[in-house]
């Protein structure tokens, strides 16, 4: 049986997350934590609702999930409050372990997505200071400790920030989401760009629908040939099916993150 326990980590009506948990024999503890960071292109419309079956499959399969709501452009987020709340997000486990049983030593993250791209870029926390962008880091208020990423399972993510916006795809989504257009805000698209966190120490398995319509698979291809000097190369793995296959947990797609998932935690 899977329990829920629903924890705000801010004031704002979307700074919110929901812990699905599997039964636990008595004194025993979660092998880990599953972040499960939602899509739709960073816009208010779409919300946790669509990774709260993903959350539900996976705490029905033994694991531990964290369903991630986050504010997004059009209800107070964008630069730099749906950064802020990714990170604040993630950090909330470090409160909940304890009541919880929670391994944070095994925190992975699955984002579907836009949620690809937060949680790739989450996972670049420790190297964000060294792009030696002050004011983009003050703003966002990261800090390089708390806790960290052990791998990350993007499902079509938008892992190539500043090609996404030459594509314009989804009508701008890119510019409209960090606030303007590169060239008057060159240090947002840096700071927000996964592709500037390169090479990561953690694996990254870049999933991609080989039929997506919505995300292009350059969006993985480009940030696994840009991973591959680094110390730990982000592996691409093509699977069959479109852009939601990934978010539907009956779709082999979505079956094969699940097994990554599995693995990184192990």
């Amino acid at each position: 049986m899977v329990q829920r326990h629903r924890y705000k980590y801010g004031g704002d009506p979307s700074q919110w997350g929901e812990l699905f948990l599997p039964d636990l024999p008595d004194g025993g503890a979660h092998r880990g934590v599953v972040v499960v960071i939602h899509g739709g292109y960073w816009r208010s419309k779409y919300g946790a609702e669509l990774g709260e079956p993903l959350a539900v499959d996976l705490a029905a399969q033994g694991m531990a999930a964290w369903n991630l709501e986050y504010r997004r452009a059009g209800n107070g987020g964008g630069w730099p409050q749906t950064f802020t709340d990714v990170l604040a997000g993630i950090e909330k486990l470090q409160e909940l372990a304890g009541p919880h049983a929670l391994d944070l030593a095994k925190v992975v993250a699955l984002g579907h997505s836009a949620g690809g791209h937060l949680a790739v870029w989450a996972a670049g926390r420790d190297r964000l200071p060294r792009l030696g962008l002050v004011g983009e880091h003050s703003e966002v208020g990261a800090r390089d400790d708390g806790v960290r990423l052990i791998g990350v399972v993007s499902q079509s993510g938008v892992l190539n920030l500043a090609e996404a916006e030459k594509m314009h795809l989804s009508d701008g989504a890119v510019a409209n989401f960090l606030g303007g257009p590169p060239s008057e805000i060159p240090g947002r698209y840096r700071y927000a760009d996964p592709m500037a966190a390169l090479p990561l120490d953690i694996p990254v398995y870049a999933v991609h629908a080989t039929e997506d319509e919505s995300v292009p698979l350059a969006m993985s291809t480009s940030y696994v040939e840009a991973s591959e000097s680094g110390p730990v190369p982000a592996q691409l793995v093509t699977v069959p099916g479109d852009h939601f296959g990934l978010i539907d947990p009956h779709a082999p797609a979505y079956g094969t993150c699940r097994e990554l998932v599995r693995e990184l935690m192990r």
